[in-house]
C-alpha cells in the first residue's frame, strides 16, 4: 500500500513540476498534445469572449463543446491559479476509475474462464488467467496510465483531453459494474467532445446484457438510454447558449475536418494533398473508417467478448479519427495489461514499442527542420505521423490475433498436428 501511494504521489509531482517549468508553454503548443478539439489555449480565449458576452461559436476559434465551455470559464473566474491542480485531480481520479473498472473486467474474464476451464485442452495452464493476476492487474492498468509519458504531457499541456479521459474512465467504471445510466451519460459528455466513442456503447451494451434474462432488450435499453442521454445534453447545451450554433462548431467541425493543421493523424496531410471535388468522396470513406466500418465484423466475431470489442473500438477510433493526441493513444494503452494473458502470442512487441519510441523522438525534431530550420518539408512530418500511425495498427491487429491465438490453443492444446507435422498458426 505504500508504494502505492509513494507511486500516486510521484506521478502527481511529476506532472506538477513539469507544469511549473520553463517547458510548459513548449508542451502547450506541441501539435502531437494540441489540436483545435482540445488546446488550452482555444478554451481559454473561447471562456474570455463567452465572459464578454460573444457567442464563441461564431468563428472558427472555439470547436468545444458548452459544457466545456462554461467549465472553464467557471474555473478561470474562481480558481485561476489552481488550473493545474485540478488536471492533475482529473488525473488521478481517472487512475484509480480505471484501476476499478480494471478489478472488475479481469474478475468477469476469471469467472468466463472457470465457466469453460472443462472444455480446455491440458497443458495450457499458463495461457490462463491466474488468480493473481487478479490482483496485479488492476494496478498494472493504474499505473500504465499514471506513469505513461504520453499522458504526463497531456496533463502537462492542460488539453481538454484530460477532461475525455476521465469521462472515458468514469464510462468504463459505469459498465463494469453495469451502472447504465452512469455509463451512458458519461459517454454521452464524452461523444460530445469527440463524436467517434459513441460506437463503444455496442460493447457496452452487451456487458451489461451478459447478466440479463432478455438480453436484446437490454441492449435496447442501453442504446435507449445513451440517444435520450446524448440528447437531452445537446438540449441542456442548446439553453446554456440560446442558439444551435455549437452543433456547427463542434460536431460539423470535426465531421467536415474544416482544420488542417498538421497532428498525428492521418487526414490532414491527405486533404491538403487532394483536389477539391474529390473531397465530399474521400471525407464520408475516412469518416465511415474511422466509425462503424469495423464496428459491424468485429462485433460479429467478438459478440461474446465485449471487453476485447470495447478496447478493439476504442484503440481503432483514436487512430482514424481527424484530430488525434498522445492523450487519446494514453488511454487504451492503458487498457493493454487487462490483456496479459494473451501477451506470448503478440510478436511484434518490440517492433511497435522501439517504432513508436523512435516516431515520438523524430516527430518533434523534423517539425523542427520543417517549420523553424526551412531544411524539411510536410512530407518528413507526415511519413513520421504514417509509421507512428502504422505501428499502432500493428499493435491493434497483433492483439486481435493473438486473442484468437489463446482462444483457439486453450481449446486444441499447445500443440496441433497435421499429417503427422507440427501446425503453425499464422495470420492471413
Amino acid at each position: 500500500m505504500m508504494k502505492w501511494c509513494m507511486s500516486i504521489v510521484l506521478g502527481a509531482v511529476v506532472r506538477y513540476l513539469l507544469m511549473n517549468s520553463d517547458y510548459a508553454t513548449t508542451i502547450q503548443n506541441r501539435v502531437e498534445i494540441a489540436t483545435p478539439v482540445n488546446s488550452w489555449k482555444r478554451a481559454t480565449e473561447g471562456a474570455y469572449l463567452y465572459a464578454n458576452g460573444i457567442n464563441p461559436y461564431s468563428g472558427d476559434l472555439y470547436h468545444q463543446n458548452p459544457f466545456v465551455l462554461v467549465s472553464v470559464w467557471y474555473l478561470l473566474q474562481k480558481a485561476v491559479t489552481l488550473v493545474g491542480i485540478v488536471f492533475i485531480q482529473f488525473e488521478i481520479g481517472t487512475m484509480f476509475m480505471l484501476k476499478k473498472a480494471a478489478t472488475v473486467f479481469i474478475r468477469e474474464l476469471y469467472q468466463k474462464q472457470k465457466v469453460h476451464r472443462n472444455s480446455y485442452a491440458e497443458g495450457t495452464a499458463e495461457l490462463q488467467i491466474s488468480e493473481s493476476d487478479l490482483e496485479s492487474v488492476p494496478y498494472y492498468v493504474a499505473l500504465a496510465y499514471m506513469f505513461n509519458p504520453y499522458t504526463i504531457l497531456n496533463c502537462v499541456g492542460q488539453t481538454t483531453t484530460v477532461m475525455s479521459n476521465f469521462l472515458l474512465a468514469l464510462f468504463l467504471l459505469g459498465t463494469s459494474y453495469r451502472l447504465r445510466f452512469v455509463a451512458c451519460v458519461a459517454l454521452a459528455l464524452e461523444t460530445q467532445m469527440n463524436i467517434y466513442p459513441c460506437v463503444l456503447i455496442i460493447p457496452a451494451a452487451m456487458f451489461i446484457a451478459e447478466k440479463d434474462n432478455n438480453k436484446w432488450l437490454s441492449v435496447f435499453n442501453t442504446c435507449f438510454t445513451f440517444c435520450a442521454a446524448l440528447l437531452w445534453l445537446n438540449y441542456a447545451a442548446f439553453k446554456i447558449m440560446g442558439d444551435w450554433s455549437f452543433l456547427d462548431a463542434t460536431y460539423g467541425f470535426i465531421f467536415n475536418c474544416r482544420d488542417l493543421q498538421p497532428n498525428i493523424g492521418l487526414f490532414w496531410y491527405f486533404f491538403t494533398e487532394m483536389f477539391d471535388h474529390f473531397r465530399t468522396l474521400f471525407l464520408y470513406t475516412f469518416q465511415i473508417n474511422a466509425t462503424v466500418l469495423y464496428l459491424f465484423p468485429l462485433t460479429f466475431k467478438l459478440h461474446k467478448e465485449p471487453i476485447m470489442l470495447l478496447t478493439m473500438l476504442l484503440a481503432l477510433g483514436v487512430v482514424f479519427r481527424p484530430y488525434p493526441c498522445v492523450g487519446d493513444i494514453s488511454m487504451y494503452l492503458s487498457l493493454l495489461p487487462l490483456w496479459k494473458s494473451i501477451s506470448r502470442f503478440m510478436g511484434h512487441n518490440f517492433i511497435v514499442g522501439a517504432t513508436m519510441l523512435v516516431t515520438s523522438i523524430l516527430g518533434p525534431t523534423v517539425w523542427y527542420l520543417w517549420i523553424y530550420s526551412n531544411s524539411a518539408n510536410a512530407n518528413f512530418f507526415f511519413g513520421v505521423t504514417l509509421v507512428f500511425c502504422t505501428a499502432q495498427i500493428f499493435l491493434i491487429t497483433d492483439l486481435f490475433f493473438a486473442f484468437i491465438k489463446r482462444d483457439f490453443c486453450l481449446k486444441n492444446g499447445m500443440q496441433v498436428i497435421i499429417d503427422g507435422k507440427e501446425a503453425r498458426i499464422t495470420l492471413e
